[in-house]
């Protein structure tokens, strides 16, 4: 495969086709560890991006509060 390196804003990058990732394993947000090696670039997949879904599946969905808390009666100038 090739591919070309393009202006990006300020930057540059490179655009991999949808089945090289997916023979990679690599999804949209997943982040990648980059080093270069006697000159080639090697990208290697980290980790996956969880969202607040993905982290709240971890719990049954539920993410918090559990129960109201009793602080009592107010104080001072408090009020409820």
């Amino acid at each position: 495969m090739v591919t070309q390196v393009k202006a990006w804003g300020n930057s540059q990058g490179i655009r991999l086709s949808k089945e090289l990732l997916a023979l990679a394993g690599i999804e949209n947000n997943d982040f990648l560890d980059i080093q270069v090696v006697d000159g080639t670039i090697l990208l290697k997949k980290k980790y996956r991006h969880r969202t607040l879904e993905d982290r709240a599946e971890e719990f049954n969905g539920k993410i918090g509060p559990y129960n109201e808390f009793d602080w009592g009666e107010p104080v001072g100038r408090e009020r409820w």
